[in-house]
């Protein structure tokens, strides 16, 4: 298969290899309506960040006032890209999100780079933090006094991980409920710090927020590191994307998903950060190990355990978003013919892309069983940001090389112009600043990406398609799955 035959491909796949006959048609469901839009934008951006990382954008700006600057600011730069994403949603209507969206703007390699990046490194592993701090919240209440011992973490966030990949193997409409659950269960405990903020408020308690601009001076890597930071608990903003196939009526649910979700959620967060400080000095906050139980021990005491158990609750929550939407990306890159074809099919039973999402939660395994990953996301965020960058040019490139395609919804030509400049901005500033091997790390897996696409994509070598031939009919058996039926352009 030549590569501008992978960018025209849906699903073909030759009659020898689909020894499951279909009856029905074999496509994801169009399950997902507004309702679970919004959930899913609020549920997968709202996890454990909010709770336990304000102290490092604190650290990074020094002060209470730019603290709250940048979670705006944050805010602001979600709201736009997701904007932008949801142009390039309705424009191109396919699941997989930026891998789409690169594909269409400047072909295969782009769009392979990004998906070897997220599909391997990325997604799996912020999956698998997602998990690890679910498992912490959960061990706590267990071990008063000490730190939960490193093998009942793994142990628990293992067994969350597996509950979560079985969900959503399961079935669309369990993983939507669990989904809009989750979302409400962790907007109790985001209404309680919330509403205990404005009632200290109330009282008085503003002394923290006196000469709030007092601080070191700022400079530019320290603002882009305070703004990874931030970035980090907004991660998920354009998560509604890579299941565009599986929204009803995307052109309406869509960009209104977006326009609701994400300004709530910066409202939260802003709320939040505010209701830390009505109960902790700047020092206090950066002392904490977790910002959330600090508040809730000082101002919901007796009742301090609710704390812990609905900030498990959001992470569970959060873990459900990220696998339902990331499981689909190796869902519509397999069936581009850019990883293993088994990924792009779909359960006879189910209709959920089985094989996809079992490989999103293996993967993710593996990065629990290290100690800490935290050091490695934070260096492979940067690389989030290229992308997006690189999907942002995409936009305005297409604006000018692609003006046959249908916009339902058209942003001011300025607002992806923007994301793209504070996408640079993000990626060059700390490594211009701060230099570090890691970096450089980042790159060359990336890059190294390249080898296996021009060995097994470019050239297709044929030992190993008669290695992957027969692994691909016996998974196929062993899953009851088949290849998705033809999806309209």
């Amino acid at each position: 298969m030549d590569e501008e035959g992978i960018r025209k491909r849906s699903s073909t796949q030759e009659p020898d290899e689909t020894p499951i006959k279909k009856s029905k048609s074999m496509n994801l469901q169009k399950e997902v309506g507004l309702l679970s839009g919004i959930c899913l934008i609020v549920g997968t951006m709202i996890g454990s960040g909010i709770f336990v990382s304000p102290k490092g954008v604190l650290a990074n700006v020094g002060a209470v006032g730019p603290s709250l600057v940048i979670w705006t600011a944050c805010g602001v730069l979600a709201t736009l890209g997701a904007l932008c994403s949801a142009e390039l949603g309705t424009m191109i209507p396919k699941s997989g999100g930026d891998y789409s969206y690169l594909m269409e703007a400047f072909g295969p390699i782009p769009a392979y780079l990004f998906s070897w990046a997220c599909l391997i490194v990325i997604l799996p592993s912020s999956f698998a933090i997602i998990c690890l701090s679910f498992a912490e919240y959960t061990a706590a209440p267990f071990y008063p006094g000490c730190d939960p011992p490193t093998v009942v973490i793994k142990c628990l966030a293992t067994a969350a991980l597996f509950t979560v990949t079985l969900v959503n193997a399961l079935s669309v409409k369990w993983a939507s409920y669990v989904q809009n659950f989750f979302t409400a269960a962790k907007m109790v405990i985001v209404i309680i710090i919330i509403v205990s903020g404005i009632v200290l408020l109330a009282q008085g308690n503003t002394k923290n927020f006196n000469n709030s601009f007092d601080g070191p001076p700022l400079s530019v890597g320290a603002i882009c590191l305070a703004f990874y930071n931030g970035l980090w608990a907004y991660s998920g903003w354009n998560q509604l994307n890579y299941i565009t196939e599986e929204l009803k009526d995307p052109y309406r649910n869509l960009p209104l998903s977006i326009v609701i979700g994400i300004p709530l959620v910066t409202v939260c967060y802003v709320l939040i950060n505010i209701s830390y400080f009505t109960v902790m000095t700047s020092t206090e906050l950066l002392q904490s190990q977790a910002v959330a139980v600090t508040f809730g021990d000082r101002v919901l005491y007796p009742a301090s355990w609710i704390v812990p158990l609905f900030v498990a609750f959001s992470a569970i929550g959060s873990a459900n978003g990220t696998c339902f939407t990331a499981s689909r990306l190796a869902y519509v890159v397999g069936r581009e013919g850019h990883m293993l074809k088994v990924l792009s099919y779909i359960s006879i039973k189910r209709l959920t892309p089985v094989p996809a999402i079992i490989f999103y939660g293996a993967i993710a395994i593996i990065y629990i069983i290290p100690g800490d990953i935290n050091t490695l996301i934070n260096y492979f965020s940067f690389a989030v940001w290229i992308f997006y960058g690189l999907n942002m040019l995409g936009l305005i490139v297409m604006r000018f090389t692609r003006k046959d395609l249908e916009r339902p919804i058209r942003v001011p030509l300025i607002i992806p112009i923007l994301v793209m400049f504070v996408s640079i901005v993000l990626v060059l500033a700390p490594i211009i600043t701060a230099p570090e091997l890691p970096y450089l790390y980042c790159a060359l897996f990336i890059i190294s990406g390249l080898v296996f696409y021009v060995l097994f994509i470019h050239f297709k070598f044929s030992w190993a398609q008669k290695i992957s031939k027969p692994i691909t009919m016996h998974l196929q058996m062993l899953m009851e799955v088949v290849p998705p039926e033809d999806v309209s352009e």
